[in-house]
């Protein structure tokens, strides 16, 4: 049902504004982490992933969850109860004093963000109708979202590095009352539906089971991985993830109904989107240490080096998006991934000492192609050819699928590069002297280890999936499944 609005393009900027809140805070963050690792006073890498981490994880388990409620509730109210979650969050993100009250006042981000982006795409959508001015206004959507990307990593840096760290979230508290003020009189409000229930039981299950999991994983390089804190939390996702699986199958109304995956192009398209981000997370994470910490960009400067994986995500998206028609979907689900594991295993040569556009630049740029290839085309593959009503629930996964592979990517590559790490200064007899080059060999492996994911992706596309030329129908709602499964991660 389309919602009678007085002003649809201030409505539009509104809500675009939240949107881009979100996207802003996933690069913004990046940036700061070296500084938030010295002010707080984080152990190593393992513990300071989980500032990215809690986010994505709580974002990505709770974002189903999130559409149903608004679905529920109303989409205007969640809305506005994500958008004022979201700021308080922030605030008391801002005022952190350790490692501890950061990581949750940044799941708290992560589950504002999970009320109000699906609920903000759910009324453009109401707003516009389908056809020529809803294709317009998906259009502007992505791009203010992608924009966000890029002005999240430069006003990150210049933040941290010239007024403070905690600016990176206190920004968000006049960007969020803006919204929540405009909001109130030009977002239409809609009736709530009857006859729904809510699967509060999965969400809660399968963000228990993944956040067990990764806390499993980034426990063992310290801890190790026979220790029983390791193997309790280990065991527990286990036992979450099978009860997450028993309450889908029993429930009238399940957060995912998993008979969905029965579909080759589904769960090959949610399989390429968990690993892809999963490498690309370690990517940003690794830059941002490196470049500071190791070749002593200030923050700034480290910002300004990350844009170029923006700017190539946008060209060669906004150019693919336009020729999708024209393209073998399979044969570039099968070459994109393999060229971002080419750029990551270009990163997994980076030296001590290095000069950026030799030793950075390319491996960005290459990096950066491929996933936008993967983004776009992995969208269209997944829903095409399922039901309207359908493809919310596909892009959806599409979009958790994301959060979650981030996530466990990054933990998994927390792993290898800590464990590197560790062994070589063990054998330089603790000497602190090799600790920046024990610190860049773990950082190869990570890098290493990334580029397994990008290439597990690519086998995926050429076993699994099961591409037709797509349909007048699917291409006419490409604009809006991209919208949908739009990637509020680093860079995107």
């Amino acid at each position: 049902m389309i919602e009678k609005v007085k002003h649809s393009g201030l409505a539009l900027a509104i809500l675009a504004t939240a949107q881009f809140m979100v996207v802003l805070d996933a690069t913004i963050v990046n940036v700061a982490l070296p500084a938030m690792q010295r002010a707080l006073g984080f152990n190593s890498a393992s513990q300071l992933q989980w500032v990215v981490t809690a986010y994505a994880l709580v974002f990505g388990g709770f974002l189903l969850l999130g559409g149903r409620l608004a679905d529920l509730f109303g989409r205007r109210r969640v809305f506005l109860s994500g958008v004022a979650l979201f700021a308080l969050a922030s605030l008391a993100g801002g005022f952190a004093q350790s490692p501890l009250q950061l990581v949750v006042f940044r799941a708290l981000q992560g589950l504002g963000g999970a009320l109000l982006a699906p609920a903000a795409l759910s009324l453009v959508l109401t707003i516009f109708s389908e056809g020529t001015a809803r294709n317009r206004a998906l259009g502007i959507w992505s791009m203010v979202a992608a924009g966000g990307g890029a002005v999240g990593l430069m006003l990150g840096g210049l933040l941290t590095q010239y007024v403070d760290w905690r600016w990176v979230f206190f920004i968000n508290v006049p960007l969020a009352a803006l919204v929540l003020m405009m909001a109130r009189i030009h977002i239409p409000a809609s009736a709530p539906q009857e006859k729904q229930r809510l699967d509060i039981t999965g969400a809660i299950t399968i963000t228990g089971s993944l956040m067990s999991l990764v806390y499993g994983l980034a426990k063992a390089p310290t801890a190790g991985w026979s220790n029983t804190t390791t193997l309790v939390s280990l065991a527990a996702a286990v036992i979450l993830m099978g009860a997450f699986i028993v309450n889908e199958l029993r429930v009238r109304q399940p957060l995912i109904t998993l008979s969905i995956f029965k579909r080759r192009n589904v769960s090959g398209g949610s399989l390429i989107q968990l690993l892809m981000p999963a490498a690309m997370f370690g990517m940003f994470f690794y830059l941002s240490i490196y470049l500071q910490e190791i070749l002593g960009f200030s923050p700034t400067q480290t910002g300004a080096a990350n844009i170029p994986f923006t700017l190539v995500i946008m060209v060669v998206a906004g150019v693919l998006s336009r020729n999708i028609a024209k393209v073998n979907a399979k044969a570039v689900l099968a070459i994109a991934p393999l060229f971002a594991a080419g750029g990551l295993l270009y990163f997994s040569r980076i030296p001590l000492h290095a000069h950026y556009l030799t030793d950075v630049l390319p491996g960005t740029i290459i990096m950066a192609t491929g996933m936008a290839a993967v983004f776009v085309t992995t969208t269209l593959v997944t829903t095409s050819g399922v039901s309207h009503k359908e493809s919310g629930l596909v892009s959806g996964l599409l979009n958790t699928g994301q959060q979650v592979g981030g996530a466990i990517g990054l933990a998994v590559l927390t792993v290898v590069s800590t464990a590197v790490t560790k062994h070589d200064i063990a054998a330089a007899g603790g000497n602190p002297a090799v600790a920046s080059a024990a610190l860049v060999h773990g950082f190869h492996h990570g890098f290493i280890a990334a580029a397994l994911f990008a290439v597990a992706a690519s086998l995926v596309a050429v076993t699994v999936l099961k591409v037709h030329k797509p349909s007048s129908a699917d291409l006419a709602n490409e604009t809006e499944a991209e919208a949908e499964a739009l990637a509020a991660i680093p860079g995107a």
